[in-house]
Formats: structure tokens, C-alpha cells, sequence
């Protein structure tokens, strides 16, 4: 890896402007405090550990009042969110995103801190942790429209597997309706007028389930540190999970790699939406399209699971003709994302579709859908296109009934799991598939 001196001297600015706090056990690179590497050290990258997808906010999904007003959200206020992280470190960089956003987004001021009693969705936060965030060594920062923008490096032990909260306050707020959000946050934020960066709690803000801004976490860790990189629809951003308590089945499956020797190292990073399809924009924009954004561009990954078609065999005619074209057209898909992806060195994993029996908006009685269905999961079986495959039908369908879930694993609506459902998918990944391992001759000519 090349660094330049310029780099390495921000890095060591960071590190003697920015008090770390107390370390926690498990912390760094995963053998506990002190063990991430130094900001000069050779063999160290930096590795996304939380992201979450950019999306163009729907109106339902927009900042609560008073928060939202016309042409404008969160003029002088503060937002203060957390996030459930997989990878730890003691250096830390957070990106904000204004992909979606209709004009310049202004943050005036943003921190960092651990949460109170290191829980999910809460307003508080531990008392002496707050740290402030620099943009070039500065505290503001515009993001203009369409872009990102990464926070200066900054000291704090973040352990494996932890929360972490973000606070940022917006003294004109942006002004435009148009903002970007992540709404399937399964995580609760909140909002309060004035500038309360560096509160230790912020009573009577108003809570709202939804992500604005944040986009992303990244850690400074030694090159044995490696992504995994999911990209998904709602089976994957946890709808039916439960609200605060972190049960979609990537971070359970990053509780299992965790707990393993070989795999303890590995970062888990979500990147799905309800809704969303691979080959049409609907709830974010297709799967092909944000292929670059959120996988390509991510730092630090090695693997990439795909976990997504449903929404685009669902939603095509119930036809024969329809879905014998959905299913080759999901196939083709398959096939660029694995090409784009190996020619960035990047394994790709593929997950077989679960059962649609008995959903009223996707189940016909002709069963075209689950022909599509069975022909794209054969595919995904039989092809070896994929570097590795991942039965998830397998391990969720109904024995007697394998068009179906198994009952005790549906929300009910015959779609989605419940997180002993999501428990299910999450035990069905072989931890053997995220263990480092050169790549074989030829990886990515195709």
C-alpha cells in the first residue's frame, strides 16, 4: 500500500489531537486494546465496518415535524443516531452522503461517541466518550450534491460488534425536500432544535426510525482485516427483524464469524433496501447501478454476497413469457456483477432465493413466479459462476410445503422472516467462504 507523507501526517496529527477512550475488550483488530495498527504501520488499510444504503427519501420517510418545512429539513437542529458496527479499531472515519440531495448539504458541527449502556436507539450517550468530528481539519463541512465526504481519522477504541453513536447539527439546515436517507434503519434516531452536539442526552427530542446522512464506518486495520459486502433487498435491510436490537441475519452472521478463530477479523457490511431490484429502479436505484457506489468503492472488500432477484421476479407480468424473461434477465445480472467484481479482486457469493408461497402480491396461482424462481436457483446451484453458494431457500422453506416458508420462521405475510428466521439464514453461511486465501490464477479474466 502507498502512502504519501501528507497522509501519514494527518494520520499522526489525529492521533496526538484526539484523546482515545477507554478501551474495551475485543477492541482493535480483534485480540483486544492496542492491538490495531499505528497510523504509519505498514500492511494496515482502511475497512468499511457499517454502511448503510443512500436512498432518495420518500415523502412518509422524510424528518418528522417540525423538522421537515417547505424547501428546507433541519434547519437548527441536531440528529443524533446510532449504528451497530462489525469490524473494531481505535482509528475511526465516518462518510456522510448527499447522493440524493437537492441542493448543498451544511453540517455545521458532528461528534462521535459510545451510547449509553452500548445500546441501540438510544439519546444518550456515555459520559467522557464524545469526540468531535474534522472535515481537513476543520469542523464544518458542505457536501455538494451528489457527493460524499469522509471525516478526518480520528483516536477511539471501537470493539468488535459494538454501537456507535453519530451526532451532527445543521445550523440553516439543507435546503431542499430532496435529502438522503437510509428509512429501513431498524434503528431508532433522534431529532431536537438547537445545537446539542455534545450532549450527554437529548430530552424531549423527537424519535424518529430512520438513518439521514450517515452512510458509512470505516476502521484503521491491519490488512488480515477484510469486508464482506452484501448487497440485498428488504430479506437483508431486516424487515421483520426487531426494532433496536440488531437481528437482520448479516449481523448475526457476524456474531458467528466473530466468535471464529479464522474468521474474527471479518467485517460485515449491510447493503441493502426494501424494495429494491436488480435490474429496475424502485426503492433506490437498481442493484447494477449501485454496484460501483456500494460495494466497488467500499474500502477494505474481499467478498461480496448477492442476495437479491425477488423483487424483480415479483414484480414482472405473471406470465410465462414475462418470467421466462425475468428469470434470464436476473441470471445476466448474476453474471455482470460477478465480472465487475472480479476484476476489483473481489469474490462473489451467491444466495438461492427463498420461498414466495402464499404471498398475495407475489405468489400467482399459475405458479410462472415460482417457475422463475426455481430457474434462477438452479442457476445459482448448478452454474459455478459464483465462487461460493449459500442455500438460503434450503434452510427456510417448508419440508412438506417447499414453495413456502416454514411457518414458525414467517412474519406472516409469507415474504419475510422473523429473526428466528433471520437466525436460520445467518447459521446457513459456511464461515469457511470468508477465510483469507490467495485468489487463483486467472481470477477476473472473465
Amino acid at each position: 500500500m502507498i502512502r504519501r507523507p501528507s497522509i501519514v501526517g494527518l494520520f499522526a496529527a489525529a492521533a496526538l489531537t484526539a484523546a482515545v477512550v477507554s478501551p474495551a475488550l475485543g477492541a482493535g483488530d480483534g485480540h483486544g486494546p492496542g492491538s490495531s495498527p499505528a497510523p504509519g504501520e505498514r500492511n494496515a488499510r482502511w475497512v468499511s465496518t457499517w454502511t448503510s444504503m443512500p436512498q432518495l427519501t420518500e415523502p412518509g420517510n422524510m424528518p418528522p415535524a417540525p423538522f421537515t418545512q417547505a424547501g428546507s429539513v433541519l434547519t437548527d437542529a441536531t440528529l443524533r443516531q446510532t449504528v451497530h458496527v462489525s469490524a473494531g479499531g481505535e482509528h475511526i472515519r465516518l462518510r456522510f452522503s448527499n447522493a440524493f440531495g437537492g441542493a448543498v448539504l451544511p453540517i455545521t458541527k458532528a461528534s462521535v461517541a459510545l451510547p449509553l449502556d452500548g445500546r441501540a436507539g438510544t439519546s444518550a450517550v456515555e459520559a467522557g466518550t464524545t469526540r468531535p468530528l474534522t472535515f481537513q481539519g476543520r469542523s464544518s463541512v458542505s457536501v455538494p450534491v451528489g457527493a460524499q465526504v469522509v471525516s478526518d481519522p480520528l483516536g477511539f477504541t471501537l470493539a468488535p460488534g459494538s454501537d456507535l453513536t453519530a451526532t451532527v447539527y445543521l445550523a440553516t439546515g439543507q435546503a431542499s425536500t430532496s435529502i438522503t436517507s437510509h428509512p429501513g434503519s431498524r434503528t431508532t434516531s433522534y431529532l431536537r432544535a438547537g445545537d446539542h452536539v455534545t450532549d450527554a442526552d437529548l430530552p424531549g427530542a423527537t424519535p424518529t426510525d430512520h438513518w439521514y446522512f450517515l452512510s458509512g464506518v470505516e476502521v484503521w486495520s491491519r490488512s488480515t482485516t477484510s469486508a464482506a459486502v452484501v448487497l440485498g433487498d428488504s430479506l437483508t435491510d431486516g424487515r421483520g427483524s426487531t426494532t433496536n436490537m440488531n437481528d437482520r441475519w448479516p449481523d448475526l452472521l457476524h456474531e458467528r464469524l466473530r466468535a471464529g478463530a479464522a474468521t474474527s477479523k471479518t467485517a460485515v457490511v449491510n447493503q441493502a433496501a426494501g424494495g429494491n431490484r436488480l435490474l429496475n429502479d424502485g426503492l433506490g436505484p437498481n442493484g447494477l447501478a449501485r454496484l460501483d457506489r456500494d460495494v466497488l468503492a467500499q474500502s477494505g472488500v474481499d467478498w461480496l454476497f448477492v442476495f437479491e432477484g425477488v423483487n424483480d421476479i415479483g414484480t414482472a407480468e405473471a406470465t410465462p413469457a414475462a418470467q421466462k424473461q425475468v428469470a434470464a434477465d436476473v441470471i445476466a445480472a448474476y453474471e455482470q456483477i460477478i465480472t465487475r467484481a472480479h476484476t476489483q479482486g473481489i469474490r462473489v457469493y451467491g444466495a438461492t432465493l427463498t420461498p414466495i408461497g402464499g404471498n398475495t402480491g407475489y405468489d400467482d396461482p399459475d405458479g410462472h413466479r415460482e417457475q422463475a424462481r426455481q430457474t434462477v436457483n438452479t442457476w445459482i446451484r448448478t452454474s459455478g459462476r459464483f465462487d461460493g453458494v449459500v442455500d438460503f431457500d434450503r434452510a427456510v422453506r417448508d419440508p412438506k410445503a417447499p414453495r413456502r416458508l416454514r411457518a414458525e420462521l414467517d412474519t406472516g405475510d409469507h415474504l419475510h422472516l422473523n429473526p428466528a428466521g433471520y437466525r436460520a439464514m445467518a447459521d446457513a453461511v459456511p464461515t469457511r467462504l470468508f477465510r483469507q486465501a490467495p485468489l487463483p490464477r486467472g481470477f477476473g479474466f472473465d
